[in-house]
């Protein structure tokens, strides 16, 4: 690593530090449902068509009624997740309240229902932000993914009405696996042609449905594949491509992505679960919850608590404690620390070097 790349990474080591001390709330995350449309292969919530009822939305408006007071609502980002929030028919009905309370609001979405007409009416409910999946350059691999035929023909119409839709926030997610690393190309060509300006790829961490599927997981080789390959889509310029936003990466820190590795889980992203549970980062599910809406202030557990997401000395150990780049990482990802033991379960930078 070079000495100019060495020095920001120092800098933006105090940055991080002074964030966890602030610990400003910037994304709220809303698990407003465990139902789903499809039954993907590494869904890491296990959702299904029958899973546990929704959460009221009366009982999510307090929670923003009761941090409204302290910060600024509109730099305070409600993103709803799932689930698939489009299994709700009150999604549009949320999105006005959120829009009257002037929380700016987003979702994340797999497209299968996102119709025209839905679209319009989350539009006029003041729909922000929108990031839709997209797994294949043709159907075998999108459906494979996503365990439901038609799925790819639904989301690429999706993709096509949101990138078309001027003044609206947005980016396209991709989950790489061994079917899809050479189809790379193939895919982002695709994108191109459907007017998408922005692409995240990510590599699929193992818990949930995806713990224990081999093709699901890259090797090594194909992980450094992944990197080279966002990088020269970088430097070409059609698109603008990143790598999600998990694991510190070496050599290719604010290569493949804008800002340095910083997990914000507990720091600058907080969450409700479908159940009331409050934790962080929605990828953290069950691992770190902090407290629940139906027994705590949300407000007072995102001050008093999730001191062990914003002191993260804690995960030096195993490896980490004989990492020379721990002081940059910090331990990886927590979505990446098994609950009971805190043991990494995946290293990045081992995958890389």
């Amino acid at each position: 690593m070079n000495l100019k790349k060495k020095i920001a990474l120092s800098l933006f080591r105090l940055h991080k530090r002074n964030q966890a001390q602030l610990h400003e709330l910037s994304y709220l995350f809303w698990e407003c449902t465990l139902r789903c449309n499809l039954h993907c292969l590494h869904c890491g919530s296990d959702c299904t068509q029958e899973a546990a009822p929704d959460m009221p939305l009366a009982d999510f408006l307090n929670v923003l009624d009761g941090i409204a007071p302290h910060v600024n609502c509109h730099k305070t980002m409600i993103v709803l997740t799932g689930g698939e929030p489009l299994m709700r028919k009150d999604l549009a009905q949320c999105g006005q309240e959120f829009h009257r309370r002037e929380f700016p609001w987003g979702m994340v979405t797999n497209g299968y229902a996102l119709t025209p007409t839905r679209f319009a009416e989350l539009l006029r409910a003041g729909l922000g932000s929108i990031t839709v999946s997209f797994d294949g350059p043709t159907a075998d691999a999108h459906d494979w993914l996503r365990g439901k035929n038609g799925s790819w023909e639904r989301a690429k119409d999706a993709i096509a009405m949101v990138a078309s839709t001027k003044g609206l926030v947005y980016d396209v997610v991709t989950c790489v696996n061994k079917r899809t690393i050479n189809e790379l190309a193939s895919i982002k060509e695709l994108l191109i042609s459907l007017g998408v300006t922005h692409w995240r790829l990510f590599s699929i961490f193992p818990k949930g449905r995806a713990a224990d599927n081999p093709l699901l997981k890259l090797a090594p080789h194909e992980f450094v594949q992944l990197f080279e390959f966002i990088k020269q889509t970088r430097q070409e310029g059609h698109i603008k491509a990143s790598y999600g936003c998990e694991g510190y990466l070496g050599d290719y820190e604010m290569e493949v992505r804008d800002t340095p590795f910083f997990c914000q889980a507990g720091i600058h992203i907080g969450s409700v679960l479908v159940d009331g549970s409050i934790s962080a980062c929605p990828s953290l599910r069950a691992d770190y919850i902090q407290g629940n809406i139906y027994q705590d202030d949300f407000w007072t557990v995102w001050n008093s608590r999730y001191q062990n997401m914003r002191d993260r000395s804690w995960t030096k150990t195993g490896k980490c404690a004989r990492c020379k780049s721990y002081k940059y990482c910090e331990g990886n990802g927590l979505h990446l620390r098994d609950q009971q033991t805190g043991s990494l379960l995946c290293c990045h930078l081992d995958m890389i070097s």
